[in-house]
């Protein structure tokens, strides 16, 4: 069986990636070298990765597809979410077809990100 354990989430700015999943997720993380920055996401690193910062001579695209967090509390996220400088950002919190409560959104740097409430999440 394999666990997943970590997920990189390019960023062109490492402090403010630091800054704005600080305020969503509502956990510090820890700097990890001068272009990564953790947070751990009940046992999954989310790892902000700014190749620059590290001193990498790349520039990397943002996800192509969302990552996607249960949350305990979707609307105080949402509204954390806003504040937080979302590029893009559902309207409000949407219930699925599949039954998910949730909401879309990008981060700063163009990364597809999606909070669903974790009494909703749906596994197939």
């Amino acid at each position: 069986m394999a666990t997943l354990f970590r997920v990189i989430l390019p960023v062109g700015d490492i402090d403010k990636a630091e800054a704005f999943y600080r305020v969503v997720l509502g956990i510090a993380g820890k700097r990890v070298s001068p272009g990564r920055h953790y947070f751990d996401c009940g046992g999954t690193i989310l790892a902000c990765y700014d190749p620059r910062a590290d001193g990498n001579a790349v520039d990397l695209r943002a996800n192509p597809e969302h990552v996607y967090f249960a949350v305990s509390d979707l609307e105080a996220v949402f509204e954390r979410a806003k504040e937080a400088g979302c590029l893009e950002i559902d309207a409000g919190i949407q219930t699925r077809s599949w039954g998910e409560r949730s909401f879309y959104g990008r981060d700063p740097f163009g990364n597809p990100i999606c909070f669903v409430d974790e009494k909703t999440v749906f596994r197939g």
